[in-house]
């Protein structure tokens, strides 16, 4: 139907009009997952990643809206990250909100960045911006200043994975989107 609205109005329309961006092509993945959850496991090899690889991992896809989608994750009973992403103007940008367990913010939270030229529609890559790198090195933590965090959806593969890489570190989660779990409840704001 949709080919045929745009073969229809090709003198109004131009054809790349017809095709979906990458930005909304990902969107729309994303969206298509929201209300359900799913257990994920890391596949990347760092020893420093082995206290997470020993628990159980979860995210939810939930409050989605058409310019954000609140995905909580949880780290065996550690329900304090939630991953933002949010479509505006600029295109797509993911954000890290982290909060303590009575809901209030964490000092070092709202990192992230917008994504970058050389995302796909199945895969959106998010170099760490100006106010995260200030943050960092606010933080103490001045090697997370050249962080990109990528997150793929594939629907084919039934995979949902999250990314971390920058300089001597790399981190991925993957999720399988074929199997919804029951989520556990993540931490409610306080603010």
């Amino acid at each position: 139907m949709l080919l045929r609205s745009c073969l229809g109005g090709l003198a109004a329309l131009s054809v790349s009009s017809c095709i979906p961006s990458p930005e909304a092509e990902f969107w729309g993945r994303v969206s298509s997952l929201c209300g359900e959850a799913f257990e994920g496991e890391i596949v990347s090899e760092d020893a420093a990643d082995d206290d997470w690889r020993s628990q159980r991992i979860v995210m939810q896809v939930r409050d989605c809206s058409k310019s954000e989608i609140r995905i909580p994750l949880s780290v065996g009973e550690d329900t304090s990250r939630t991953w933002v992403l949010t479509r505006g103007a600029d295109g797509l940008a993911l954000h890290h909100e982290h909060r303590h367990a009575d809901g209030s913010l964490d000092a070092v939270t709202g990192y992230g960045g917008t994504s970058a030229d050389y995302s796909s529609g199945s895969r959106q890559n998010f170099p760490a911006d100006e106010a995260t790198q200030a943050l960092f090195d606010e933080a103490g933590i001045p090697e997370s200043k050249a962080n990109i965090w990528a997150v793929e959806v594939r629907p084919a593969h039934t995979l949902f994975a999250y990314e971390l890489e920058r300089p001597g570190r790399f981190f991925r989660l993957e999720f399988d989107t074929a199997k919804p779990v029951t989520p556990p409840e993540p931490v409610e704001a306080t603010d």
